[in-house]
């Protein structure tokens, strides 16, 4: 039987995030900022020259997508997840740089994984293939910077009741490593 779900209010400090658990079922409400692979190389070169994130983002969470234009009466059109393991690479300095959380698709590294241990951070998970459904939770988009990126843009959202997993928790408990194992033990 499913468990009810934990609502959480973005931006989450590290504290709040520590008594998720991985596999927890969350909504997520609030702000984050959408950023993707070009996104994430511009945010670290800033970050690497003034020492600190651009653009307020330090206790913030990241989603790893990329919206498209207003539709359907909607901020977005379609909201889907990126694979997270794409991400990885800048993953280590966000984290340590003050990012408290993530959102994507997708198993991560042991890198990330380690990140998230070392600074308390946590990966919510959502799943893929439902872009259109995740839209119906934002209720406000607006571009913060790099408008040129087009849906690569750093663009910040207010989600409502968004839908996800605690994929890694604060601990390093792995959603993608836990659930293959217990699927395996029922069969």
């Amino acid at each position: 039987m499913p468990t009810k779900a934990t609502r959480i209010s973005l931006p989450a400090s590290v504290g709040e995030l520590a008594a998720l658990a991985a596999g927890d079922r969350v909504l997520l409400s609030g702000t984050v900022f959408t950023a993707r692979d070009a996104t994430h190389e511009r945010i670290v070169a800033e970050l690497e020259r003034t020492g600190r994130l651009p653009f307020g983002l330090a206790g913030q969470t990241l989603f790893y997508a990329g919206p498209t234009p207003r539709a359907a009466g909607r901020p977005v059109g379609s909201l889907g997840p990126t694979t997270a393991r794409r991400m990885d690479a800048w993953t280590p300095a966000l984290l340590a740089a003050g990012i408290t959380a993530t959102i994507g698709k997708g198993a991560r590294s042991a890198a990330a994984r380690d990140a998230c241990i070392a600074t308390g951070a946590v990966y919510f998970a959502a799943v893929g293939g439902s872009a259109a459904l995740l839209a119906t939770h934002v209720r406000s988009a607006e571009t913060v910077a790099w408008p040129e990126l087009g849906t690569e843009a750093l663009v910040r959202m207010e989600l409502e009741d968004f839908p996800a997993f605690v994929a890694i928790d604060a601990e390093g408990h792995d959603l993608y490593a836990i659930a293959p194992a217990e699927w395996k033990a029922r069969l």
